[in-house]
């Protein structure tokens, strides 16, 4: 089967030098770009009613970009300024760099992992006694939670936004019109089933990141083409790029 046309589950990339765009050309295919899923905040009332109160801690643990954002919102909207001694745990390099939206990055203890949740644990036991906050989704991965107890730390969950179905199906009447659909959270797989109810998969080809997000789409009758990441293909674009070059 000749590939055509490829639907990325995502916003499309700011700017030109997107790997996929390069993916598009050489191969004169098109690709399109659509989100799947919608972040929806908390609002104070929401903070309140989990009990949560921001000046009970002194470091905070952010595991993604969006818990950054919301947490900052939150601060805001319920006037607690957030004091210059507050610590912060970020699970990769990306993440502590993009609190420089909201703090003077310099003058902050700042501490961030590898990637993993496990590559924080070192981080925590060199901070022991602080209380900790754990800006989440209302889904959050169990390797989080499991890293934290494993280092022993005191922390509170607060669910400060939620990631919601998009209604695609709005705009994409027939999925079907596309080859092949790429997805990057088990999320993204519901997404696809509350948009389009008892979808049959026939000649759709299906790529995913993540080894969760393969198992949702395998729990959910589909079969998966190509996935990321492995040792030999990091990322979704070189995946989508080898499988490509296969046809």
């Amino acid at each position: 089967m000749k590939v055509k046309s490829i639907l990325v589950s995502q916003p499309k990339p700011i700017g030109d030098s997107s790997p996929y765009f390069e993916i598009e050309k050489k191969h004169k295919i098109n690709i399109d770009f659509y989100p799947f899923l919608q972040v929806k905040g908390a609002d104070a009332k929401d903070v309140r009613l989990q009990k949560i109160d921001f000046s009970h801690f002194t470091a905070i643990i952010f595991t993604s970009r969006n818990a950054i954002d919301h947490f900052f919102r939150l601060a805001e909207e319920m006037r607690f300024s957030v004091p210059d001694s507050m610590k912060y745990v970020c699970q990769s390099e990306a993440i502590a760099l993009y609190l420089q939206r909201y703090i003077v990055y310099r003058k902050r203890k700042i501490y961030f992992g590898e990637k993993e949740a496990e590559d924080m644990i070192p981080l925590f036991k060199k901070n022991l006694n602080e209380k900790y906050l754990l800006p989440t989704s209302d889904v959050l991965n169990q390797d989080i939670p499991d890293a934290l107890n494993k280092a022993g730390i005191t922390w509170t969950r607060a669910v400060l936004f939620s990631t919601v179905s998009c209604n695609v199906a709005a705009k994409i009447k027939d999925i079907h019109t596309y080859d092949v659909l790429v997805f990057f959270s088990p999320l993204g797989i519901k997404s696809l089933l509350d948009n389009y109810p008892g979808l049959k998969q026939e000649n759709l080809i299906i790529g995913t990141f993540g080894h969760s997000t393969k198992q949702a789409a395998e729990d959910a009758g589909l079969k998966v083409e190509f996935f990321a990441p492995t040792k030999e293909k990091p990322s979704m674009t070189k995946a989508l790029e080898d499988f490509l070059n296969d046809q």
